[in-house]
């Protein structure tokens, strides 16, 4: 007999996890479906950023960078552990953007979104510390307003938990293969190894991101009458540039914009690209044009240039944005759109566009799109509930780990501080009844022990080493090749039991 359900969600990014998190807490029954790990694509190579999009304000895009400042807010007091603000300082060069047009679009930008908590923009003088020590002589003010970092992977992980919370299902390594719609529902056949079952669903979301259209024609014959453009955005990762926890945002000469971010303690994280992708979509990797670009435009703004040797990582992703006909891939929106195919049979919605600051808005629009061929329970909910983790007193961080050190005095401050931001109050769960660090079981190195890793298998959908060091975490930056080999062993080990 088929498993059935009422909601098959099609894709582990942020969008497919979204849409399953805000569905199953309506009370609807949710198989949610990922062919890789969660966030294996997209979802994990973006700038790590929640925010408006300043410079959407260039393409009058304002009803986006409204909705996007004021989901700011709203995911920076459900995450809190996850999201942190993040001073931007972008420099003033001459014969590119005028003062002018840069202080008139960050008024705008302070007041878009309504009500805020972080602080306004403001002029800053580049010739003093910290930028005099890192930027060049020729950059002499510039301005500094507010947005948001998350990490980003962690994003999806924790909405997939709350989605699993409510009663959803979901699987990873999970292919949907074959969709054949019936009046009434869909019967698809999904493959986890070698191994093929059939479920029954009442309604498709499709949220395969960069992999919609290849979904829409497994269910449909042919790829859904909305327009993709493929974009690939790709960054370097480097030895810290410059000391501060401000980023930069740089302007270059083809008018687009590169950031310069502190990243993971000891690095400095630059990008991103914009290039029309026609690829392997399993397979994105940056070009040797690519790294050459943000090196030039990084080089531009620091004193120091840098040198192909010192990027000690890159990751790219490919960005599945709707086609509405812009002139450059910078200037494409990064709205959503939906395509909802009902007329034949089951419904199938199609998810294009978006972005990981309105990815809970996406999710109610999506049900809400969905909800005139399908009965969709409740209402929407999401808005004042904190994800895994996020339940800390006044949405206040600083307070969590003060507490936090009292009750782990034993714990080194880095490692602390580390596991606070990545699980927040549920860093007791992953302690246990641990007293010590020898209570935390096998050492692996740095500050990873073997009760990260059960926590990671038990609770997040971890099933390798690849992604615990670069998904679950950024271990992979701070471990010696020995320890990352370690780590692929205890996996390998785990999955002989």
């Amino acid at each position: 007999m088929s498993e059935r359900c009422d909601l098959l969600v099609v894709g582990g990014g942020i969008n497919g996890a979204g849409i399953a998190r805000d569905a199953a807490g309506r009370g609807l029954k949710v198989l949610l479906v990922e062919k890789d790990d969660l966030a294996s694509h997209t979802s994990s190579a973006s700038t790590k950023l929640v925010h408006g999009g300043l410079r959407y304000l260039e393409n009058f895009k304002f009803r986006l960078v409204a909705e996007s400042l004021r989901e700011r807010e709203v995911l920076l007091r459900n995450a809190p552990h996850i999201i942190w603000p993040l001073r931007f300082v972008m420099p003033h060069e001459p014969g590119m953007r005028p003062n002018w047009m840069l202080r008139i679009g960050l008024a705008l930008y302070d007041r878009l979104g309504g009500p805020r908590t972080l602080a306004g923009s403001h002029r800053v003088d580049l010739r003093k510390a910290p930028h005099c020590a890192s930027l060049q002589e020729r950059l002499r003010t510039g301005f500094e307003y507010s947005d948001c970092w998350v990490e980003d992977s962690r994003l999806v992980v924790l909405t997939a938990m709350d989605a699993e919370a409510r009663g959803a299902s979901v699987r990873t390594r999970t292919e949907c293969v074959a969709l054949d719609r019936q009046r009434d529902c869909w019967t698809v056949k999904l493959r986890f190894e070698s191994t093929e079952r059939e479920v029954k669903a009442r309604a498709i979301v499709n949220a395969g991101g960069p992999f919609v259209d290849r979904m829409a024609r497994i269910a449909l014959g042919q790829g859904t009458p909305a327009h993709l453009r493929l974009v690939k955005g790709s960054h370097i990762v480097v030895s810290r540039r410059y000391p501060g926890e401000h980023a930069y945002i740089f302007q270059q000469p083809d008018r687009r914009i590169v950031f310069a971010i502190p990243y993971e303690r000891d690095f400095t994280l630059i990008g991103t690209t914009d290039l029309l992708y026609e690829d392997d979509l399993d397979r994105v990797e940056i070009s040797t044009a690519e790294n050459d670009y943000l090196r030039e435009a990084a080089s531009r703004y620091f004193k120091s240039g840098i040198a192909v040797d010192e990027i000690v990582s890159t990751f790219s992703g490919v960005r599945p944005l709707y086609e509405d006909n812009a002139g450059t891939n910078s200037t494409v929106t990064r709205d959503y759109v939906f395509e909802l195919d009902s007329d034949e049979g089951a419904p199938i919605l199609s998810v294009y566009g978006g972005k990981i600051t309105t990815y809970r808005k996406l999710a109610e629009h999506a049900l809400a799109k969905l909800g005139s061929a399908l009965p969709i329970p409740g209402e929407p909910w999401t808005k004042q509930v904190p994800l895994p983790g996020g339940d800390m007193a006044g949405a206040d961080f600083a307070r969590f780990l003060w507490e936090a050190s009292d009750s782990y005095d034993w714990l080194p401050a880095e490692m602390l501080l580390r596991l606070s931001r990545a699980y927040g109050t549920r860093i007791t769960k992953l302690i246990g009844k641990a007293r010590s660090l020898n209570d935390l079981g096998r050492h692996f190195g740095g500050d990873l022990y073997e009760a990260e890793l059960t926590y990671l298998v038990r609770h997040e959908f971890a099933r390798t080493s690849e992604d615990v060091l670069w998904r679950r975490s950024k271990l992979g930056l701070h471990l010696n090749p020995q320890a990352k080999a370690d780590v692929g062993e205890w996996f390998d080990q785990k999955q002989l039991v």
